[in-house]
């Protein structure tokens, strides 16, 4: 990756950082409050059973919101089209949040508001992660804005919410949060470094490894989420309570990765969390009595902190480098909601000490191993100053080398560049360039030829390869 320095000062960096932690912040806290408060649905109006599976409901309705934007981003690339959808979907999650607050929450009017509310969350947090995605990619300190942005969400939120209840102050805060993320959603443009800046793909393994990774990180976590959820609808939120004074035990778990996570470009990410999550494989044990519940609780938020924490920088890191970046830039958290569905398919949280404990065993060998087959474990310089035999070319610098190499024509090249840097139809691409669908799959067939492919993939490969200059 490289680095243009000066590109705008000192003060701007800090404004941007600033603004960027603002608009983390203010997703975070809107994602608690709004969660929290639909952790209610149903309450007064469905029985126990069908209210667990509300519960999971939810989880389903965030990641198909998820799974919306990045859709939304691949295919919709009219500035217009794509602001006038936010403002719609922002719009929307306002007054469904103000519904929420102000509704019955025993009624169905509560409960169908809370579901449509679902997707608006999880396709904002898709924008919001997408951008710090691309911020990461051009050397933002995306860790120090996730560790505080995310302190910030869980104080704000277990004094406004939970400690007191809902207090008047929350739809105040929960209201001055939402024009924080709207304004930097729809005024604020990304990191100008962005423009025109390149990233190394980022290998197939490597995402399989951390897809791994950071789904048995919240196996660790989901068997005490699952039965104290269990508990505290059993007992209507007052014997037991998942939001209780053990939730701050986050708050020094991010303060923690705010800390190390920008350091030698995330590499001790991997490792902290592992050592923290480590604390988790008590969770089969530490159930039984008063005492041993609040510890687990104050283990299970510390280790949440950790999983969280994980995957959010590393796949803020990798995104960029695969060819659906706002897709992968919120893999972990569309992972954590399926990790939620898997608890409670499986029933996780009835199954016997000694199976959680030896499915937490088994997760731990997982993890590893895959750690050391990723390189997680090598905590030297990943770009040493002295390895100066490699570096990656710009995108222009790859697609003049591959038409020296192989012969091509400023049109032909043309072509190449829409092939490998985008992934739209040739339809699509030939109306780009003002020439015939005809001539487009010409260039195409001439393209295959003179450089010995045969795929679309297979000319991205050879572009690629042209990226490395030995």
């Amino acid at each position: 990756m490289i680095h243009r320095k000066g590109a705008y000062s000192v003060s701007d960096k800090t404004k941007r950082a600033w603004a960027l932690t603002g608009l983390f912040a203010s997703f975070v806290f809107l994602q608690f409050a709004v969660l929290g408060l639909g952790n209610h649905a149903g309450e007064g109006y469905l029985p126990t059973e069908q209210r667990e599976l509300v519960y999971y409901a939810l989880q389903v309705f965030v990641i198909l919101g998820f799974l919306a934007y990045s859709v939304f981003d691949r295919r919709v690339e009219e500035p217009r089209l794509r602001r006038a959808a936010a403002i719609v979907v922002l719009g929307f999650f306002c007054v469904g949040e103000a519904v929420m607050l102000a509704a019955d929450r025993g009624s169905l009017f509560y409960l169908v508001v809370t579901m449509a509310v679902m997707p608006c969350l999880g396709g904002i947090g898709g924008a919001v992660y997408h951008r710090m995605s691309r911020e990461t990619a051009v050397g933002a300190k995306t860790a120090q804005v996730m560790g505080f942005g995310s302190a910030l969400a869980v104080a704000l939120q277990y004094f406004l919410q939970l400690q007191w209840g809902v207090t008047p102050l929350l739809p105040v805060f929960m209201l001055a949060a939402f024009l924080l993320l709207a304004h930097q959603l729809l005024s604020v443009s990304p990191n100008p470094e962005a423009k025109g800046r390149d990233t190394a793909p980022t290998p197939p393994r490597r995402l399989v490894f951390s897809c791994v990774i950071a789904a048995v990180f919240l196996l660790f976590v989901g068997f005490y989420n699952s039965y104290i959820h269990h508990l505290q609808i059993l007992t209507g939120y007052t014997e037991y309570n998942v939001y209780s004074w053990p939730r701050l035990m986050m708050l020094p778990g991010y303060l923690l990765f705010a800390v190390i996570g920008d350091k030698r470009q995330g590499k001790l990410v991997p490792i902290a969390a592992l050592c923290i999550a480590l604390a988790a494989l008590l969770n089969s044990v530490l159930t039984v009595s008063e005492g041993t519940y609040w510890l687990n609780m104050c283990l299970f938020y510390g280790a949440l902190s950790a999983s969280v924490a994980y995957y959010d920088l590393t796949f803020w890191r990798l995104a960029q480098g695969t060819r659906r970046p706002a897709l992968w830039a919120s893999m972990g958290r569309v992972l954590d909601s399926a990790m939620v569905l898997l608890a409670g398919a499986m029933h996780i949280s009835l199954l016997p000490a000694p199976a959680v404990l030896g499915l937490n065993i088994a997760g731990l060998a997982v993890i590893l191993l895959l750690m050391a087959l990723g390189g997680d474990f090598n905590l030297s310089d990943p770009l040493p100053a002295a390895s100066e035999s490699l570096r990656l070319l710009s995108a222009e610098d790859a697609l003049s080398r591959m038409r020296e190499r192989y012969g091509l024509t400023p049109r032909e090249t043309e072509v190449l560049r829409e092939l490998v840097l985008t992934e739209d139809k040739q339809t699509v691409i030939s109306e780009r360039l003002s020439i015939q669908v005809k001539t487009m799959q010409d260039y195409v067939t001439r393209l295959y030829r003179k450089t010995g492919a045969s795929t679309r993939s297979g000319l991205t490969e050879l572009y690629h390869a042209c990226m490395l200059d030995p």
